[in-house]
C-alpha cells in the first residue's frame, strides 16, 4: 500500500512512519518545507527504517502541494496540524489556516483522487471538560480553546466529505498522546526534562485536572487499526489508555520512577483562562474495540509506568536532553 502521511516531520508522524516502514508499506512522508532541508524527527529516525520512505516536503495550508502529495497514493493518515493550546491564544489564524483549511486540502485532493482512504486525526481537546465520563463519542463537542474549535471545524469538515461526496474518512480521536520525541510544550516532557536537568523545583500549570495519557505505540497502533478498517468511515472512533490521572499525580509518579525528591510549584503564566481549561478527560474505548478490534497494550496505571519509564529513559540520554530548551517555556 502506498501511504501519505501529513505530519511526518512531528512527535506522532514519525513514529507512525517508522512503524509503516518496519511493516513493508510504500510510505511517502509529508513534511514541512523549510530552508534547513530538515525532516524534523525523521532526520533521528531509527537505522533499520533510514532512508526507506520518500520524503515530499511542502505545506498543508497550499493545496496544489498537497494535491501533488498525494498522487499515486491508495491512503492518507493526516496529522499535519498546530496542536500548542497556549500559542492558539494569540495566533488563532494561522490554527483556522493549518487546521482547518488543511484538512479541507487534504479531503479534496482525496476526493479528487480517488484515495482509498483517508484517517483524520482529532483530539480529545474537542470534548472539553467532561460532562460524564468515560467520554463516549457521541460525548458533546465545546471548543474551550481556539485551538480545540479549529479541530472540531477540522473534524467537521472532514466528516461532511463522507457524507456529502462518499469519500472514505475516518476521524481517530487519541487522547493525550507522550513518549520518545514529544515537544517539551506537553506536561509529561515538561516534568522529565526538568528533572533530568536537575531541578529540584519542577514549575507546571494546573494540577488538579486529570487525562487520560495514551503511549505513543498505542497511538500509532490505533492509526493502523483505523487505516485497515472499512467499518470506520464517516465515524469518530476514540483511542485512549481506559485510565485517567491528575497531573500533579503524574508528576509525583514521574519523579518517584526518576528517583528524584522535587517541590512542584504552580506557575501562574502556564495556566490557561478559567474557563479554558479541559478540568477532565477520561477515555471509552469500547468502539475502537468493537470495531477496529483495538486496544491499548500501555492501559492502567501498569502500564502508565512502563510507558513513562520508557519516555524517561528515552529523555535522560544527554543527546536527546540536549534538544530541548528547558529553562524556557515552551508554548
Amino acid at each position: 500500500m502506498k501511504i501519505l502521511v501529513t505530519g511526518a516531520d512531528g512527535f506522532i508522524g514519525s513514529h507512525l512512519t517508522e512503524a509503516l516502514v518496519r511493516q513493508g508499506h510504500d510510505v511517502r512522508a509529508f513534511v514541512l518545507y523549510n530552508s534547513f532541508n530538515s525532516w524534523g524527527w525523521l532526520d533521528q529516525c531509527a537505522a533499520d527504517v533510514r532512508g526507506k520512505f520518500e520524503v515530499f516536503a511542502g505545506d498543508i495550508r497550499d493545496p496544489h502541494g498537497v494535491h501533488t502529495a498525494m498522487r499515486g497514493c491508495d491512503s492518507v493518515l493526516h496529522l499535519a496540524a498546530l496542536i500548542a493550546i497556549p500559542y492558539s491564544y494569540h495566533s488563532p489564524d494561522t490554527y483556522v489556516d493549518t487546521n482547518i483549511k488543511g484538512t479541507l486540502n487534504v479531503v479534496q485532493a482525496a476526493r479528487d483522487l480517488g484515495v482509498r482512504k483517508v484517517v483524520q486525526t482529532s483530539t480529545s481537546e474537542v470534548y472539553g471538560t467532561a460532562q460524564f465520563v468515560p467520554i463516549t463519542e457521541n460525548h458533546p463537542l465545546q471548543g474551550q480553546s481556539p485551538y480545540s474549535a479549529s479541530k472540531i471545524g477540522a473534524d467537521q469538515i472532514a466528516l461532511s466529505f463522507h457524507a456529502s461526496f462518499g469519500t472514505p474518512v475516518a476521524v481517530l480521536r487519541p487522547f493525550n498522546t507522550y513518549g520518545p520525541r514529544q515537544s517539551a510544550r506537553a506536561v509529561i516532557p515538561t516534568i522529565i526534562t526538568q528533572i533530568a536537568a536537575g531541578q529540584t523545583v519542577i514549575k507546571l500549570g494546573a494540577l488538579h485536572p486529570t487525562r487520560d495519557f495514551s503511549f505513543v505505540e498505542d497511538t500509532v497502533s490505533g492509526f493502523i487499526a483505523a487505516l485497515h478498517c472499512d467499518k470506520n468511515n464517516g465515524t469518530v472512533v476514540n483511542v485512549g489508555s481506559g485510565f485517567e490521572i491528575s497531573i500533579g499525580a503524574t508528576a509525583r509518579l514521574i519523579a518517584d520512577l526518576m528517583g528524584a525528591k522535587v517541590d512542584i510549584e504552580c506557575e501562574s503564566e502556564r495556566l490557561r483562562p478559567d474557563d479554558s481549561e479541559v478540568e477532565r478527560l477520561f477515555a471509552s474505548i469500547a468502539k475502537a474495540d468493537q470495531m477496529m478490534a483495538w486496544s491499548p497494550k500501555y492501559g492502567g496505571l501498569d502500564g502508565f509506568k512502563q510507558g513513562l519509564s520508557r519516555t524517561i529513559e528515552w529523555f535522560s540520554s544527554p543527546e536527546n536532553l540536549s534538544r530541548y530548551k528547558i529553562g524556557i517555556y515552551n508554548l
